[in-house]
């Protein structure tokens, strides 16, 4: 996951200049040394051990021009790499940093091979497994490049390249029109224009657009767009998943969450389909393996892309999603994890379809309930409330602030009220009924023949022709999460919590699905849409989102899809009220960042929004009163053995209960702790998108994977706190797993850790 002002005379004033510098492209440095053969433990010095600096770590997700300015301060913390290195995409360093997915990773060889969390890899695993081979409990390991498995048509590896400012372009486009649903649209017209130039003639090249401080500025983004992903190793789940929802954002944690993948291109060494014939990709860079052992109180950067923050969104917001919305959620996640478990139980074929919206209901239901507890617990909103009194004045104390920003809070309130309205229906419109995978394809046929008729420069940038390869992956994807009996207890439930909705905030889809929605009409609705559908069958649905007009739609032998076409309305109707408000906030968001960012003065960092970014903190045990305080900064392998129970999500392999004997005598072993680390705690602040995430020493050399935040630290998306905590897979346990676990020694090798020494 996860707006503009109206002077036409601004762009980026002076006092704003600092925020955001300018991409450059330095000189890139040599890279740091693999990893000795010898132990991963560095050998005592004789040297006076230096007292590492203290740190009060204020938080930030820079952008990586924005490195220069921290420079001073992260040469104080002991970096020991030139800061230009974290400056531009295509240093040796970032250029191995990628999106994977929407998950993080990073290049460690020359052949293409990714690491990023276990988690990460849920979609992959699922698409592999079956009752009789279930990868999803199992994990696997590809012994030669042959056994590796697809990740599935829709897999997307992206290689960052360049970023280029074009707010110019945007901004006074805008700030022309008066009409609020005209300026959403003008706003992707630019944005086509834009991506369009981008990629022109220039063949592999995938263009993005994003705007920053909520549309102070606009860049544009170049990428590599890799699509034969394949997946190398996967523990089993009882390792990448150990502690399950038990542990999920919890302290102490014990988890290898990680996997390795590799990037194929076609032989000519642009992006291809995956075909037998690809070959792996060769990076212009991969990161090297740590060097010397991580200890309490060393630098961490965290490298990837965090996917949304609303640290300098207005209080209304804020209050709006602790009072409303993150409570509906919550009820919906309940809702549908109960029905989940309920049509699964006793059915593996269900369940392994399931996993991936069932993993991912209760990684959201616990993150929004720590942000509930967090907020309340520490008086968010009444800060974010402080924080805006103070705004207000400082506004006021300024004729010239006055005029520009005076109504810009009130402004912003009567434009959250007006959507207020509908929101509640708006929103279980669209998420709840096209959670059905049958019922979502049925509507991307339906948008794809109602853009179709539209010229490609006019139609959504979803829609163009330059997507619909994606989305026709997406259909073709739709067999590893689609079961008939899952789909329709789906449909079930959105149509029953509808119809326990206030009549006021009641959707359409009742209605037009089940008539007066009793339990006997819902039952027989969705008994004739999926007793006579065919549109499980991937060649139909290829061929309806090819070729199909909305007239051929509206009078198809599918019910599921005649019944979209009655449906369709709505749903653009919804659509189209979604743009009237966004074509509002374009004009009011950025003139309270402009009064906001000016108030605050000096360096900030942009809320995340998807993009490459740097986190940096110093690796702490959990701050006092909370969980695992009394413990180190670091868990260690005993600790595993200890939890385990022999039931799920304690039910360690008997690989590595083994392994854990002689653990404390394995290469990779931490003096401090006597034992292989396991997972380690930083104040860096991340979050979703996070996960996967290059966590580099001070060297630049990878030293863990940031997989997790801890309950107690979620609601530091909205305001940084000092107790923020986020948990990393250690690196010594990533390679513990592959040597002495699973005996992976091809992909050792390959990551240039050479065979233990013969005794």
């Amino acid at each position: 996951m996860p707006g503009l002002m109206s002077r036409l005379s601004y762009l980026v004033p002076s006092a704003l200049s600092v925020f955001l510098l300018a991409c450059g492209s330095p000189q890139v440095q040599p890279a740091p040394p693999p990893l000795a053969s010898t132990s991963a433990t560095a050998a005592p010095s004789t040297a006076p051990i230096a007292a590492k600096p203290t740190f009060d770590n204020h938080g930030g997700m820079w952008m990586p021009s924005q490195v220069p300015l921290k420079a001073a301060e992260l040469k104080g913390l002991g970096l020991a790499i030139d800061p230009a290195l974290l400056s531009d995409p295509k240093s040796s360093l970032l250029s191995s940093i990628v999106n994977l997915n929407g998950c993080s990773a990073s290049f460690v060889s020359k052949d293409g091979l990714v690491v990023t969390n276990h988690h990460c890899a849920t979609g992959a695993l699922q698409k592999n497994s079956t009752p009789t081979e279930n990868l999803l409990k199992t994990g696997m390991l590809a012994k030669t490049r042959t056994e590796e498995r697809s990740s599935g048509p829709a897999s997307r590896l992206s290689v960052l390249s360049k970023m280029t400012e074009v707010t110019e372009r945007v901004r006074p486009a805008l700030a022309k029109i008066t009409d609020d649903k005209a300026r959403t649209l003008e706003l992707e017209k630019v944005q086509k224009e834009i991506v369009a130039s981008c990629e022109q003639g220039r063949k592999g090249v995938r263009c993005g657009f994003v705007s920053l401080y909520e549309g102070l500025r606009y860049f544009s983004i170049e990428m590599l767009e890799i699509r034969d992903v394949r997946l190398v190793y996967a523990p089993a789940a009882a390792i990448g998943n150990f502690g399950g929802e038990v542990d999920n954002w919890r302290w102490p944690r014990q988890t290898g969450d990680v996997t390795f993948f590799r990037a194929y291109v076609g032989k000519d060494g642009l992006p291809a389909d995956y075909s037998p014939d690809n070959v792996p990709y060769q990076p212009q860079s991969f990161l090297k393996l740590a060097s010397s052992p991580l200890t309490e109180g060393d630098l961490v950067l965290v490298a990837g892309y965090p996917g949304h923050t609303s640290l300098l969104t207005p209080a209304l917001e804020m209050k709006q999603i602790q009072s409303i919305v993150y409570p509906e959620q919550q009820a919906m996640f309940d809702a549908y994890l109960k029905m989940i478990e309920g049509v699964s139980k006793d059915d593996p074929e269900v369940a392994i379809k399931a996993t991936g919206r069932r993993r991912g209901f209760d990684n959201y239901r616990t993150k929004h309930q720590g942000e509930l507890e967090g907020m309340q617990r520490a008086g968010l909103l009444d800060k974010k409330l402080g924080e805006e009194q103070a705004l207000k004045a400082f506004i006021a104390a300024d004729p010239a602030r006055s005029k520009e920003f005076g109504t810009v809070l009130s402004d912003l309130d009567a434009a959250f009220a007006e959507q207020a309205k509908t929101r509640e229906a708006d929103t279980a419109l669209e998420r709840e009924f096209l959670l059905p995978r049958l019922v979502f394809a049925a509507y991307r046929i339906a948008r794809m023949a109602d853009e179709r008729k539209k010229p490609d420069a006019e139609r959504d940038p979803s829609y163009q022709e330059r997507n619909i390869p994606r989305l026709k992956d997406d259909l073709k994807s739709l067999a590893a999460s689609y079961h008939p009996k899952l789909d329709r207890a789906f449909l079930k439930l959105a149509l029953e919590r509808d119809r326990a909705r206030d009549a006021s905030h009641r959707t359409p889809a009742l209605a037009i699905i089940a008539g007066k929605g009793t339990d006997q009409d819902i039952a027989s609705a969705i008994a004739k849409l999926y007793d006579k559908t065919k549109l499980d069958d991937e060649k139909l649905r290829l061929e309806l989102f090819d070729k199909a007009t909305p007239k051929q739609l509206a009078q198809h032998a599918d019910p599921i899809v005649r019944m979209m076409s009655k449906l369709y309305p709505e749903l653009r109707a919804v659509d189209d009220r979604r743009k009237r408000f966004d074509g509002k906030l374009l004009l009011l968001k950025p003139r309270y960042l402009e009064a906001l960012l000016a108030f605050k003065g000096g360096a900030v960092a942009p809320d995340a929004n998807g993009t490459l970014r740097i986190a940096y903190g110093t690796v702490q045990k959990a701050p006092p009163g909370t969980p695992g305080s009394d413990l180190g900064a670091f868990t260690s392998v005993a600790q595993i053995v200890a939890k385990t129970t022999g039931i799920e999500p304690f039910d360690t392999p008997q690989n590595l209960l083994a392994a854990a004997k002689t653990s404390k005598n394995s290469r990779y072993v931490e003096k401090s702790l006597g034992d292989v680390p396991v997972d380690f705690l930083s104040d860096v602040p991340i979050t979703n998108g996070n996960s996967g995430s290059a966590t580099l020493n001070a060297k630049g050399e990878l030293v863990g994977l940031a997989f997790d935040g801890t309950y107690e630290s979620v609601a530091s998306d909205w305001v940084f706190s000092k107790t923020t905590r986020s948990i990393h897979v250690d690196l010594r346990y990533v390679l513990f797993l592959l040597e002495e676990v699973d005996n992976a020694r091809a992909l050792l090798t390959e990551l240039g850790v050479a065979a233990p020494a013969k005794p």
